[in-house]
């Protein structure tokens, strides 16, 4: 049975994440990684608090089998890009890193359709630039999700992602916008899981799984 690290565990996709692996038979221990104390309702979980502005010093939290990165946060949240650069790429390279130094063979991170380092959008180019980071880190095995607008209940309100949640379902019934409607971040928190339990295939150490193959 396995061991997992949950980073983002209070979020949309990590608490649904954290739900599900308690849940789940192939998973012995739950880590969730958070800034602050969590009571969970199973003796599975153990909640690890840590100062993310000091990450060195708790090097050791990044310990076990699977590694599950559902850290994020908006500009708006964030106060700027560049302090959501810290949260969406800083923190999550530097906890990647250690649990790659420490020896965790499979590293599940939440990304974003349409990540990459080349992108206009600031926003896409820091995930796709995450993305190309971690993938030069020495896991056995990556696995990398990119859905499109999540949906679900979160902490705050987002009024960007809720006007959203109106209008996008609509528009993707279009068959060239298929490829961008949105998901729950239930959905995605099962395919996490799914993907941790199912023997890695293929000679590859990385694997995306865009939209469609999530759901």
């Amino acid at each position: 049975m396995k061991t997992a690290v949950v980073i983002g565990a209070t979020g949309l996709v990590g608490g649904r994440l954290v739900g599900r692996l308690v849940n789940e038979a192939g998973f012995k221990k739950v880590i969730a990684v958070t800034r602050r104390p969590v009571t969970y309702q199973s003796s599975k979980v153990i909640n690890d608090v840590v100062d993310f502005n000091a990450l060195e010093n708790h090097k050791a939290s990044f310990q076990g089998d699977v590694l599950f990165s559902c850290l994020g946060t908006t500009a708006k949240q964030a106060g700027s890009i560049a302090a959501q650069r810290v949260v969406d790429y800083d923190y999550q390279y530097e906890i990647a890193k250690f649990a790659a130094d420490n020896g965790m063979k499979h590293y599940v991170l939440v990304s974003s359709a349409g990540a990459d380092a080349n992108s206009r959008s600031s926003y896409l180019k820091m995930k796709g630039e995450l993305e190309d980071a971690v993938s030069l880190l020495a896991f056995e095995r990556i696995s990398i999700m990119q859905p499109s607008l999540l949906l679900g209940e979160r902490e705050g309100f987002r009024l960007g992602e809720t006007i959203g949640s109106w209008v996008m379902p609509a528009l993707c019934k279009l068959p060239f916008l298929k490829k961008y409607r949105p998901i729950t971040g239930d959905e995605v928190a099962k395919k996490m899981v799914a993907v941790a339990l199912t023997p890695k295939s293929g000679a590859g150490v990385k694997q995306v799984f865009a939209l469609d193959e999530i759901f």
